[in-house]
């Protein structure tokens, strides 16, 4: 993509704009109040020029920190809870003062990973997102640190930001941090680093660029950064990555400036039902396919059948969510399974038709159908 083609950034779209830690609160002095007026006031900007926003703002946990006069992150999940608790009042307090000041209403919406993993309350999720952009209100949309616990939580932000474009289906991700973008070395330890300006959000060297720094306060680093980049790119939505501390960094963006990093979707965006699917986090289990299986998957889009499964891990009911991976063990898709795994077991490797003569009945000829089956190559 060319700076001219950026002009597409111009048109009015829907926008997903994650704001970081780091940024929203200066390094952990505290909400920058100034800083998030500035945004406000870019969002207010956008909003007059016929686009849509939504907010995924980190900073509860942060914020606590402060009101509690702790000096450090807490690691115990019940001190983390608690900051959360104490310091959401005042992130959502200062959001909706910064945008008041432009006539906007702001909703707070918390989520944890199971609000998405949940085929209805995901559906109940986007439609609420949905009502609100309809009304004129800039929803915030945090993880719900407060009752999140390691089994239900999305990790960091970025993640979850990622997501939310799936679920608004978003034109555009928009993630600021307190760097200029994605560098294709460490700039701290390499100054000569150069700022990748463009990329495909899918390419693997992404990953070798990133690293695995993260923040003092966040939970996320780049890694996680070009993780929900893909993630957007299932609905069709670019990515960029840019510096939140560069003033009128939003506007800049929206008039096509070429600044920050873009990683483009580079894919047709997939169905509404298969990006819930992809957009999974949790699994509960996996289907090792053989050779054949992998190259009908991969290649022509089919239903997976259980003479193409060699061999399955962990323990699932029907319906349940599982990874098709590949003999090396790389994921190739996800999908929702037909049969249990005690099932699952006794008929794979074998055909179709084997089945009923096999458990003694015969619910689908699938292991799982290609409605239920996103490709995650």
């Amino acid at each position: 993509m060319s700076q001219s083609s950026r002009t597409q950034f111009t048109k009015p779209g829907r926008w997903v704009i994650k704001v970081g830690s780091a940024v929203l609160t200066n390094d952990g002095l505290g909400l920058d109040h100034q800083r998030m007026a500035t945004w406000a006031s870019d969002i207010a900007a956008l909003r007059q020029k016929g686009h849509e926003v939504v907010l995924v703002s980190s900073g509860s946990v942060a914020e606590g920190l402060i009101r509690l006069g702790w000096k450090s992150r807490p690691h115990r999940i019940h001190e983390l809870q608690a900051a959360a608790a104490v310091g959401q009042t005042g992130l959502v307090e200062a959001w909706q003062q910064s945008f008041s000041r432009h006539d906007l209403r702001t909703a707070q919406v918390l989520l944890t990973a199971e609000d998405l993993a949940d085929r209805r309350r995901y559906l109940n999720a986007r439609s609420t997102l949905q009502e609100l952009l309809k009304l004129g209100v800039v929803p915030v949309v945090n993880e719900n640190d407060t009752v999140g616990t390691e089994e239900i939580r999305f990790g960091d932000n970025d993640t979850l930001a990622g997501l939310v474009s799936n679920l608004v289906e978003a034109d555009r991700l928009l993630i600021l941090t307190d760097r200029d973008g994605l560098y294709e070395k460490d700039p701290v330890s390499h100054p000569d680093a150069k700022l990748v300006s463009e990329a495909n959000s899918g390419d693997p060297a992404l990953y070798r660029m990133a690293g695995s720094s993260s923040g003092r306060l966040g939970r996320g680093g780049m890694t996680t950064k070009i993780r929900a980049a893909e993630l957007a790119a299932r609905s069709g939505a670019d990515c960029l990555i840019a510096n939140g501390r560069c003033d009128g960094i939003i506007g800049q963006l929206a008039s096509a400036s070429e600044v920050g990093t873009l990683l483009r979707a580079g894919t047709n965006p997939v169905t509404a039902r298969k990006q819930w699917l992809a957009g999974q986090l949790k699994a509960a289990g996996s289907l090792v396919l053989d050779e054949g299986a992998v190259k009908v998957l991969s290649e022509k889009g089919r239903s997976l059948l259980p003479v193409g499964v060699a061999s399955i891990n962990g323990s699932f009911s029907r319906g349940d969510l599982v990874l098709c991976l590949d003999a090396a063990g790389r994921e190739l898709a996800r999908g929702l399974v037909n049969y249990s795994a005690d099932d699952a077991r006794r008929i794979i490797g074998r055909p179709s038709q084997e089945i009923e003569s096999i458990l003694g009945y015969c619910d689908d000829e699938e292991l799982i159908h290609r409605n239920n089956l996103v490709l995650t190559l």
